[in-house]
């Protein structure tokens, strides 16, 4: 079946755009939705008549899309997550946690169009996140994943030392003691 898309569709292409579909993917999702028209006669005829409209809603959305690339390639986000054994991270970083932070800093991301390698970060370092922006074109924003102590292993690491301290403590007492045990105990058996 063909159809004639009405806007933008990930992975089936750009408003404007003739596309051949399954016959129930066209008839039973992408026309009720509104995403698509049939492909007719009447409906060429409409999409004709809009073709500069569309052709310059087109530019401007790659010409937004070069903008958002300048503005991403320069950015980087730094998230201070909890950690535990090895730097990894109690949680994860997710696409959302990207686009809350990118919205602190005035930039507006889908959370769909952001590529977080194995779909989270779950280890203390640093990473390269692509987004995915208009007409294929992406761009690389740098992530930071620095790792705090918790609490936990705050007085893991405490009670260690004290352990050690104390075993540092009973190794040297005997020795003191066994050193004067030894010499004066001979000296008074031999009398």
């Amino acid at each position: 079946m063909k159809v004639i898309l009405k806007q933008d569709f990930s992975n089936l292409g750009e408003e404007g755009d003739i596309k051949i579909v399954a016959d129930g993917y066209g008839r039973n999702f992408l026309i009720p939705k509104g995403i698509a028209a049939a492909y007719t006669k009447a409906n060429i005829e409409i999409f004709k008549q809009k073709k500069n409209a569309i052709e310059a809603r087109k530019e401007t959305k790659r010409k937004e899309a070069l903008s958002l690339k300048e503005k991403l390639s320069g950015e980087t986000i730094t998230f201070t997550m909890p950690v535990g054994e090895k730097g990894k991270l109690f949680g994860a970083i997710t696409s959302a946690n990207i686009v809350e932070e990118l919205s602190k800093t005035g930039i507006s991301v889908e959370k769909k169009k952001i590529d977080v390698p194995e779909n989270s970060i779950k280890v203390v370092g640093n990473y390269i996140v692509r987004v995915k922006l208009y007409a294929g074109e992406t761009a690389d924003l740098n992530v930071v994943v620095k790792g705090i102590e918790t609490e936990t292993k705050t007085k893991t690491k405490t009670e260690a030392k004290a352990k050690a301290k104390v075993e540092v403590e009973e190794e040297t007492v005997p020795e003191t003691v066994v050193e004067p045990e030894t010499e004066t105990e001979p000296e008074a058996e031999t009398e």
